[in-house]
């Protein structure tokens, strides 16, 4: 797919938004998710650099959020892979698989309205609640499975900040201190607005900010950050058995969705790099 050009006719025909109401979001405001699927109507995707940033064109139309706003997003890069996502769709378009467009529309109306420091309290607030702090006593050979997988990770992200976060067995969690919260806050504040929207989404599929981090960083893989994410479920799996397309379903979605809001990230923080690399030289 390249810029200015459609696609070769005899794609998919897609429909003109995706997103809509959804689900309650962090601190009870409801976010947007996408509807369930609609038939094509169009045949052509490409992209456009407008005035705003980079365009997505369905055939002769210009794709708009769920607020009728111009959907223009920061980057090429950007633009391409949420291109590539209306591209991919077949007969049916399934928008529950559009996360990167979901996101783009979130960041464009933000439904919910927050600003950016309402954003990185939200996610820094996940950490009293993180799901590689909270550890069992029993049975005994999940205890030395959490300490074996989870501790590694912990251990990277108090070097990585120079912070302490540590683990607990009691159901109240670990005493996260203060000076760590406000480490995370001044760590976040680097990042934009619409690469905090992306981050929020992936700790909210990992219920864990410590995971996301070390994700963002690249410090682990999505795979690897899944598979720690769930790190009781597979237990669970390899002692009982597994519900063999339930677990799997649910296993994939979670890399998709993981995988869309890591990309995500990654691609609406290269521009603003770029750009602050370019101003230093």
């Amino acid at each position: 797919l390249l810029r200015g050009r459609c696609l070769p006719a005899g794609f998919p025909r897609l429909p003109s938004g995706a997103g809509g109401s959804g689900a309650a979001g962090p601190c009870g405001r409801r976010a947007y998710a996408p509807p369930g699927e609609r038939k094509r109507f169009y045949q052509n995707v490409s992209i456009s650099q407008g005035e705003g940033g980079f365009e997505i064109n369905l055939d002769h139309r210009k794709l708009k959020t769920p607020q009728a706003k111009l959907f223009t997003v920061p980057s090429e890069a950007l633009a391409i892979a949420v291109a590539t996502e209306w591209d991919s769709q077949k007969d049916t378009i399934k928008f529950y698989t559009m996360h990167l467009t979901t996101l783009c529309n979130t960041a464009l109306d933000n439904p919910t309205q927050r600003n950016k420091t309402q954003l990185i309290r939200a996610a820094v607030k996940f950490l009293e609640t993180d799901t590689l702090c909270y550890r069992v006593e029993e049975p005994p050979a999940l205890a030395e499975l959490q300490k074996n997988e989870w501790d590694p990770v912990v251990d990277w992200a108090e070097k990585r900040y120079n912070v302490t976060i540590g683990s607990s067995t009691s159901i109240l969690g670990p005493n996260i201190p203060a000076s760590t919260k406000e480490t995370f806050v001044s760590h976040l504040a680097s990042y934009n607005m619409w690469a905090l929207q992306g981050i929020e989404f992936v700790i909210t599929q990992l219920k864990s900010l410590i995971l996301s981090m070390g994700l963002i960083d690249r410090h682990i893989t999505v795979e690897k950050a899944v598979l720690l994410s769930r790190l009781e479920e597979e237990y669970q799996i390899r002692r009982w058995g597994k519900v063999e397309w339930a677990h799997d379903y649910d296993l994939c979605e979670l890399c998709a969705r993981t995988a869309a809001g890591t990309l995500f990230v990654h691609l609406c923080s290269e521009s603003s790099t770029v750009k602050h690399k370019l101003l230093q030289d």
